[in-house]
C-alpha cells in the first residue's frame, strides 16, 4: 500500500480506539454537582448499565453517544446525586398511604369529623386507622383537654362500634375511642406498662391518649385483627405498600432509603422482592423487634453487605431508649418546662441496650440507638463508649445515634471522639421549633436543640433525613429546614446552628452513602459508582433561600434507569 493511503487508515484506526463504547444514557448541557471533590462540577454523565462510566464537559461525554443512546438535555437544569433517605419506616410509609392522613388537620372537630366518615363507610368492626395529627399544630385547644389533648368521648360518638386508633405524627403516641380500648382491656386499673403512659382524666379514667409503650396493648389487638387473613391476603397488601411507599420516594428524588427497624420476617419479604427485581428503591435495613435470643442465632445469616447493583443490605440494628420531646417521652437531664413532674419515659432499658450492642459488635454490626432527649443521648454516648473500649481490636464502626435533637454541650465533642454518627433530620427543627421552648425552657433550647453547627465544626459525621412518614419524604424540604431553619410562619430557629447549602447537599448524599458503609458504591457522581442521580427544576445550590422549596424532582434515576419522569403539565 502506498504510504499517502496509510496516513488516513492509521488515523481513523487511532479515532476507533479513542471512541468509548457507547453509553446507555446520557444527560448533558446541564449544571451537575457530583459531591466529588475531584470534578466537583460538570455538564453532562455518561452510564452504561448501572454504573457511572464518564463525567465532564459536553463535548467530552459526546464521544460516549451512539445510535442506541437515550440523551436528556438538561437545559441547563441541576443534576445531583440521588438523594439518600437517612432515617425513615419504609413499610410505614406505605402504609400511611393506605389510612387516614391526618397530618393537614387543623383541629380535633376536623379530626373526629373525618372518622365520622370513615366510620359510615367501614364493615362492622372494622378499625379505622390514622396516622399524622399533631395538637401544637391545631388552630386551637380541645376542651376539655390533658395535656392539650381531648378525652375520647367525641371520638367515641363518632364511630361507637367500629375501634379507631390515631397515632400521633411523631408516632411516639395514639389516640384510640372507647371500642378500641374496650377491645385493649384498658380501664382505669390498667396498669402503666414500663415505658409507656395510659394518660388519665382527673378521676382517674384513661382519656384515650396512649404514650410510648401503652400503644402496644392496642397495637396487639390491631395485630390479632390483621393475622385474620390469609397468607396471599398479606402478601398482596405487604406488595401494595412497597409500591405505594416506592412511588412516593422516587417522586421525590430518593434513591436509597436508611430502613429504621424491620423484623427477620420483614427483611424476608424484602429479600424475596429483591430476587424478583421488585424493589423500587434500595434499602439499607436495620434489624428491628427481635429478641436477644434471636439476634444471637439469626444475625450471621441475615448479614448482606451491598455489592454491584444490589437493592437491599443488611448490617446493622436499630434500639430506641426514649421517645420523643412532643408526647413528652424524650428522657431528659432535668424536668420538662411544661411537665415540672416528669424527666420523660425510658423505652428499652440502658442494660438490655448494652447487651444487644455487645451482641452485634461481636457479629460485626453497626448499632443505630434512637435518643432524642439530653439524658438519652449521654446515656447512648456512654454505652457505645464502653463497648468500644471493651473491643479495641474493632474498627471503623460508624455506630450511630438516631435523631440526636437535643444534646448537652459537653456531649458534643463526644460524637467525633467516638466516631459516632448524628443521624439528624433536618426537618425535624422547623417542624418541631414552635413548641421546643415550651417543652425545655428557652435556655436549654438554644444551647441543646438541633446543633448541627456545633458538631460540624467538631467534626462529627451528621447526617440527613425525615423520619418518613413522621414527615414528609420530600428531600428538598429538609434541605431548606438545614440552610434556614426558618419555621412555616418564616421565624428562624436560632440561625448559628444552620448548615451550607454543600454541607447539607453532603448530609443527604455521600455522608449517608458514608453511614451505611457504602460511600464506595454511592453518594456522588463518580466514574466507577451506582447511576443513582436526580435531576431538579431549580438550582437549589444557588437560586435565593426562600425559592428552594418550589425546586420540583424531574427525573430520579436508580442503576441508569430512569425510575419516576415528571409529566410535562
Amino acid at each position: 500500500m502506498k504510504r499517502h493511503l496509510l496516513l488516513p487508515a492509521l488515523l481513523a484506526a487511532v479515532a476507533a480506539c479513542e471512541r468509548p463504547e457507547p453509553a446507555d444514557l446520557v444527560l448533558r448541557n446541564g449544571k451537575i454537582v457530583t459531591v466529588d471533590s475531584q470534578v466537583p462540577l460538570a455538564q453532562a454523565v455518561a452510564i452504561k448499565g448501572y454504573t457511572i462510566v464518564a463525567v465532564g464537559s459536553n463535548r467530552r461525554i459526546n464521544r460516549y453517544i451512539g445510535p442506541e443512546t437515550e440523551v436528556i438535555d438538561l437545559e441547563g437544569r441541576l443534576a445531583v446525586p440521588g438523594f439518600i433517605e437517612g432515617h425513615g419506616h419504609f413499610m410505614s410509609l406505605g402504609r400511611a398511604k393506605m389510612i387516614l392522613d391526618l397530618s393537614r388537620a387543623q383541629s380535633w372537630e376536623e379530626i373526629v369529623e373525618m372518622v365520622r366518615q370513615a366510620a359510615q363507610r367501614a364493615r362492622p368492626g372494622e378499625w379505622i386507622l390514622g396516622r399524622g395529627w399533631h395538637q401544637e399544630k391545631w388552630t386551637s385547644v380541645p376542651t376539655p383537654n390533658v395535656d392539650g389533648v381531648p378525652l375520647h368521648h367525641e371520638l367515641s360518638r363518632a364511630s361507637p362500634n367500629n375501634p379507631v386508633s390515631l397515632s400521633h405524627a411523631s408516632g411516639h403516641a395514639s389516640f384510640v375511642n372507647a371500642r378500641a380500648m374496650q377491645l385493649a382491656g384498658i380501664t382505669r386499673s390498667t396498669r402503666n406498662p414500663p415505658g409507656g403512659e395510659i394518660v388519665r382524666d382527673a378521676q382517674g379514667n384513661p382519656t384515650g391518649l396512649l404514650r410510648e409503650t401503652a400503644q402496644r396493648l392496642v397495637n396487639r389487638v390491631i395485630q390479632r385483627a390483621e393475622q385474620s387473613m390469609s397468607a396471599e391476603e398479606r402478601e398482596a397488601r405487604n406488595r401494595e405498600m412497597v409500591r405505594l411507599a416506592g412511588q412516593e420516594a422516587l417522586s421525590k428524588g430518593v434513591t436509597s432509603f436508611h430502613d429504621a427497624g424491620s423484623p427477620f420476617a420483614t427483611i424476608d419479604f424484602f429479600k424475596k422482592l429483591e430476587e424478583e427485581g421488585a424493589l423500587p428503591v434500595r434499602l439499607y435495613v436495620m434489624v428491628r423487634g427481635e429478641s436477644e435470643q434471636s439476634l444471637q442465632e439469626n444475625l450471621p445469616k441475615y448479614r448482606m453487605v451491598a455489592e454491584g447493583n444490589d437493592f437491599l443490605t443488611v448490617r446493622s440494628i436499630k434500639q430506641q431508649i426514649d421517645g420523643a420531646l412532643g408526647s413528652h417521652g424524650a428522657w431528659l437531664l432535668e424536668p420538662y418546662e411544661d411537665m415540672p413532674g416528669s424527666t420523660g419515659l425510658v423505652l428499652e432499658p440502658v442494660d438490655q441496650i448494652e447487651r444487644i450492642a455487645r451482641i452485634a459488635i461481636r457479629f460485626g454490626f453497626q448499632v443505630n440507638t434512637h435518643a432524642i432527649g439530653d439524658r438519652a443521648n449521654r446515656e447512648v454516648l456512654d454505652i457505645y463508649e464502653r463497648v468500644f473500649k471493651d473491643h479495641p481490636e474493632a474498627t471503623d464502626l460508624r455506630w450511630r445515634i438516631e435523631h440526636a435533637q437535643h444534646i448537652h454541650p459537653d456531649d458534643v465533642p463526644r460524637f467525633a471522639r467516638l466516631g459516632v454518627i448524628a443521624s439528624m433530620q433536618g426537618i425535624h427543627c422547623t417542624s418541631d421549633a414552635p413548641w421546643v421552648a415550651k417543652r425545655l425552657g428557652e435556655e436549654r433550647a438554644r444551647t441543646e436543640s438541633y446543633l448541627w453547627r456545633s458538631l460540624i465544626d467538631s467534626g462529627a459525621i451528621v447526617t440527613n433525613g425525615t423520619d418518613v412518614p413522621v414527615e414528609d419524604i420530600n428531600p428538598i424540604a429538609s434541605f431548606y429546614a438545614s440552610v434556614t431553619r426558618k419555621t412555616a410562619s418564616g421565624e428562624q430557629f436560632y440561625p448559628e446552628q444552620r448548615m451550607t447549602r454543600e454541607e447539607a447537599l453532603r448530609s443527604y448524599t455521600i455522608n449517608n452513602a458514608y453511614a451505611a458503609f457504602e460511600e464506595h458504591l454511592k453518594g456522588s457522581i463518580t466514574p466507577g459508582k451506582l447511576a443513582d442521580i436526580v435531576v431538579l427544576s431549580k438550582d437549589i445550590m444557588t437560586i435565593p433561600e426562600d425559592e428552594i422549596p418550589t425546586a420540583e424532582v424531574l427525573y430520579t434515576i436508580v442503576g441508569g434507569e430512569i425510575r419516576y419522569r415528571k409529566e410535562a403539565r
